[in-house]
């Protein structure tokens, strides 16, 4: 065991191992010895720099210790003292697996602070690369593309660090496999990794093994928690309380706990009541002194906080606030929530404490309390639970969205039918409430699908945070969430044979494919979409499905198929009187014969636009689409029929009120009569145009339903 101590008795380490807290503000004391080893790792030449070549990647630094040795806050430390910035305090104004960033000094060594994400969730399972490369993306402000590969993530990483030197700390890596992805191939950053054991494979990392604390150290440890007098009035029995605990400083805030809640007890009641307690045979030696810890403060609770506390193993990431007990417990919100504050104090749980909290599990104690629950709890509760907490989830999120919407609408009307305490009283507070809620919401999606034996609340969680997202950040900031939940829906679409809602996923999954030029993948996509279309009989789905195949198409250039394919959508929609929808179709015929330079069949459809919006009554898209005719009169050698089909656009557009379209008109009869040779002509529409918009270039540009190539 070493000589120094490390006091992680503050709310909010990171999960995976860290010691759980209790209501003291963070402080860090002690490993002296194991700091200086780090600090001279640093210095410390690589094999690159010893075989005279300068170092391809950043140096790793590995903290290895079993989960409540304090792993965490030592990297925490350590990246705070490099940077300048207090880490520590970013860790305790944090909560759970959240990722964090500190900015930095502007001065240094690493200049642009600290970041932070963890690599393994507080239940065990390992964060896929993906996640944890957007994670890294979003502390650094990138956007992250929908649908990104791993490869294409790491890549991101990797240019972004590249003009960066701060410190990246990987917590709770599982293996070498997460933390080599990660890593920037920039010298000038660094890298602290902490883990169980070595990561193998990582070149030159040697790493720094924590034990258990000096009973010295882990004494003051307690006495901090519990006050000096305590531990004075018999010293000798706060050391074996100590020893009892393994020295692990996890071990040692749980008991700090539990002693602080019961002042009457002695320290040497509770020393006596976990000596007695047996070991677990299937948990490893170094393991039990925080099992058995924990086991007692289990214990000593009420019958009902126990159940709560158990419960909160199903909180998805490990993060639950008022709400989420409630729902579990079957209780009432605010009993939730003066249970969790108790739990707080006892260092079971840690809190972010703003006033409207979110409590998180140690990751060193996810795994015990799951196990306590299998052990103590019925399967059928525990599922009962589970459902309760994603109906409430639901509520919750269809309240948060229908605040968005306006007064007097059917959304708003539900609303105000919902209890006082699942509303928002504003758009504002639900908005921060899904921003803070997010990571554990998306958590619990991931999970319900998985489970796989509650997929119509799994669905409805699904569609309900999609919405929310939707209402609050908008399709496009939120496209990277969005693209998993589709994804959610459409294993669940799957395993369930629900055609209709297949169509549904494989079609808002191909869009956003789409948008970020993955035009293959979205139309194989797009393809499938067609056939469970067809499966379903559904008319919307396999309409539409046709047509986004024929913008794939014409994305590749493929104009033929994509006139087909916009052929086929078009019949569809003529069978069914659809007049919106045909008029946009034959516009997009109109505009992949002309990239095809087919201009005949060009202008008949571009015609057939311009009089399908004369027929819906909307005289400006009737003018974009007899601009679109006139310049495909102007292609085909036919400038006069052009400027007489461009005129009727402009009168069009007057009729429509509409400036802009009516300026970009004039100056594209301006560009006509200049090919023309009539250059007085051409001038009089320009300061038509100039009369129309000022003195300002007009900013209207006209497009068909494609683009113009």
């Amino acid at each position: 065991m070493t000589d120094q101590a490390v006091d992680t008795s503050g709310p909010a380490k990171a999960p995976g191992d860290e010691e759980p807290s209790g209501a003291a503000p963070p402080r860090f004391f002690g490993r002296e010895r194991e700091l200086k080893a780090l600090r001279a790792d640093i210095e410390r030449a690589g094999l690159d720099t010893l075989a005279g070549r300068k170092a391809p990647r950043a140096r790793v630094l590995l903290i290895a210790g079993r989960p409540g040795s304090g792993r965490s806050a030592l990297a925490e430390e350590l990246a705070g003292a490099l940077t300048g910035t207090d880490a520590a305090g970013a860790a305790a104004s944090a909560t759970g697996a959240l990722p964090w960033a500190v900015p930095g000094t502007g001065s240094g060594d690493y200049p642009d602070g600290v970041l932070r994400v963890g690599l393994t969730d507080p239940g065990g399972e390992r964060v896929p690369t993906e996640r944890s490369a957007g994670e890294i993306l979003g502390l650094l402000g990138v956007a992250v593309p929908p649908g990104a590969d791993q490869d294409e993530l790491s890549e991101m990483v990797r240019e972004a660090l590249a003009v960066r030197r701060l410190v990246l700390l990987l917590d709770d890596a599982a293996d070498a496999e997460q933390v080599d992805p990660l890593l920037p191939e920039n010298p000038d950053c660094l890298v602290l990794a902490t883990a169980t054991g070595p990561l193998t494979g990582i070149p030159d990392v040697r790493p720094c093994t924590l034990g258990g604390l000096e009973k010295g150290a882990a004494v003051r440890l307690l006495a901090r928690a519990i006050g000096q007098v305590r531990i004075t009035v018999d010293p000798r029995t706060a050391e074996a309380l100590a020893e009892e605990c393994g020295g692990q400083p996890a071990a040692l805030a749980l008991v700090g706990g539990l002693l602080a809640a019961h002042p009457m007890a002695s320290v040497a009641d509770v020393a006596g009541q976990l000596h007695e307690l047996p070991d677990s045979g299937e948990q490893p030696t170094g393991a039990r002194p925080l099992a058995r810890v924990f086991r007692l403060v289990h214990d000593s609770l009420p019958q009902a906080a126990a159940r709560i506390l158990r419960l909160l193993a199903l909180a998805p990431a490990g993060l639950a606030d008022a709400h989420t007990a409630s729902a579990l417990a079957g209780c009432s919100v605010s009993a939730a929530r003066s249970t969790l504050d108790d739990f707080v104090k006892l260092g079971l749980l840690r809190t972010d404490g703003a006033a409207h909290p979110q409590y998180a599990v140690p990751g060193c104690l996810a795994p015990m309390l799951l196990a306590l629950l299998e052990d103590r709890d019925r399967p059928g509760e525990i599922q009962l639970a589970r459902a309760r907490m994603l109906e409430r989830t639901v509520r919750r999120l269809q309240a948060c969205r229908a605040v968005t919407e306006p007064e007097g609408s059917t959304a708003r009307r539900k609303l105000a039918g919902l209890p006082r305490s699942l509303r928002f009283p504003s758009a504002e507070e639900a908005g921060a409430w899904l921003r803070v809620r997010q990571p554990a919401l998306l958590a619990s999606a991931r999970l319900a699908v998985a489970d796989g034996e509650l997929d119509t609340l799994a669905r409805r969680l699904v569609a309900a945070l999609v919405r929310a997202l939707a209402a609050h950040r908008g399709t496009e900031e939120a496209a990277p969430e969005l693209y998993g939940l589709h994804g959610l829906v459409l294993d669940v679409a799957l395993r369930r044979e629900l055609p209709r809602e297949q169509a549904a996923a494989l079609l808002n999954l191909a869009d956003l494919d789409a948008r970020t030029g993955r035009t293959r993948e979205a139309l194989t996509r797009y393809r499938a979409a067609l056939d469970a279309g067809k499966a379903a009989k559904d008319l919307y789905a396999t309409g539409r499905a046709m047509e986004s195949v024929g913008g794939a198409y014409e994305e590749l250039g493929d104009y033929h198929r994509a006139a087909d394919w916009y052929g086929r959508a078009l019949s569809q929609r003529l069978t069914q009187g659809e007049r919106a929808d045909e008029a946009r179709l034959y516009g997009r015929l109109g505009a992949v014969h002309t990239y095809a330079g087919r201009y005949g069949d060009a202008l008949r459809n571009w015609r057939a636009a311009a009089s399908g919006h004369r027929r819906l009554g909307d005289p400006a898209a009737q003018a974009r689409a007899l601009s679109e005719a006139a310049r495909v009169q102007e292609y085909a050698g036919r400038p006069h029929d052009s400027l007489q089909t461009c005129r009727e656009a402009v009168e069009l557009a007057r009729r429509a009120g509409d400036v802009r379209l009516q300026a970009a008109l004039q100056l594209r009869l301006a560009d006509t009569l200049d090919r023309l040779g009539d250059p007085a002509a051409a001038g009089l529409h320009r300061g038509a145009a100039d009369r129309l918009l000022g003195e300002e270039a007009p900013a209207y540009e006209i497009r068909s339903a494609s683009t113009e190539k």
